[in-house]
């Protein structure tokens, strides 16, 4: 089925707890974390995502630390985490064989009894489908996991896990921004040449819709190349003339236009904001509205311009 709920705003943890070392944190990180979850809240995000390899474990302490400090916040928040990549491999990086060690970690770290959602953070290209749901049912059994997603993979990989999985997969967090369209382009590509030079799985964001897998859009903002930040190539400075005359047109900033853009899309694609900054946090607030009064034609012209070159 085809996700029904509106798209939502997500804050990605990444950038919280310092330098990316395996210190202890600073009363400085935990500050900083407080001030960005703080703005988060305060556009209506109700969804935090993180990774047990943040900053090598310590997004999620500092976020732990920010729980501490704000009875109650548990409670009308979701978190979601992810385990799958290694920091200390160095022939090894990807590892989804000790999923039940790893959420056991990050709940340490967090300070809580369990997460919303768990995600498995990329492919493993030894994992076992069974041995994984064995782990994910042993984690929901003891209380410790709610839900299931997986991150960075195709709605091939999808339901080969799905066949073995004892929970339904939720979420699918991709990079998906208007500077990464391949998404998009695989879907209007198709019986045109240029669609062979397409990476990105086709059908997955069908898969994902007909199966009821929300998709979730790291990299949203594309590292604000259309909402301030220096420009790459000419179509990246014709895409970022259009979101600031819409901006302008809308009243509203242009990291709204930018959000809105992916959330008008009907995959109901919810952006995962990376950013830190309390600031940038709060100019996202008018995205979901900026989604829901985007034309057809504005929409196309966004996307045509970050193409650079016309649909076929």
């Amino acid at each position: 089925m085809t996700p029904t709920s509106p798209a939502r705003l997500v804050y990605g943890c990444m950038g919280l707890g310092g330098d990316w070392t395996p210190g202890p944190v600073t009363p400085a990180a935990i500050d900083q974390a407080a001030a960005a979850v703080e703005a988060a809240l305060s556009i209506g995000v109700g969804v935090f995502d993180h990774a047990d390899i943040y900053r090598f474990g310590k997004a999620e302490t500092v976020f732990g630390e920010v729980l501490k400090r704000t009875p109650g916040l548990r409670e009308r928040i979701e978190i979601q985490t992810k385990c799958g990549i290694r920091l200390d491999a160095d022939h090894a990086p990807y590892d989804l064989s000790t999923i039940v060690a790893r959420v056991d970690d990050s709940l340490a770290r967090l300070g809580v009894d369990y997460v919303d959602t768990l995600l498995l953070h990329r492919p493993d290209p030894l994992l076992e489908p069974a041995d994984v749901a064995v782990a994910v049912a042993q984690l929901h059994a003891a209380g410790k996991i709610r839900a299931l997603g997986v991150s960075n993979m195709s709605g091939a990989q999808i339901a080969f896990l799905q066949r073995e999985s004892p929970l339904p997969i939720v979420v699918n967090q991709l990079e998906m921004s208007l500077g990464r369209r391949d998404w998009v382009d695989s879907t209007v590509l198709v019986n045109h040449p240029d669609g062979a030079s397409n990476t990105f799985p086709h059908g997955t964001l069908e898969y994902c819709a007909s199966n009821g897998v929300r998709l979730q859009a790291w990299g949203a903002l594309a590292q604000g190349r259309y909402s301030g930040a220096p420009t790459r190539t000419a179509a990246e400075e014709a895409a970022s003339a259009v979101v600031t005359t819409l901006a302008e047109a809308k009243n509203t900033t242009r990291e709204a236009i930018v959000l809105g853009w992916l959330m008008r899309h009907p995959a109901r694609i919810d952006p995962v904001l990376g950013s830190s900054d309390p600031t940038r946090i709060r100019a996202c607030a008018d995205a979901a509205v900026q989604a829901a009064a985007m034309t057809r034609d504005e929409w196309f012209a966004l996307y045509i311009a970050a193409r650079g070159r016309p649909l076929p």
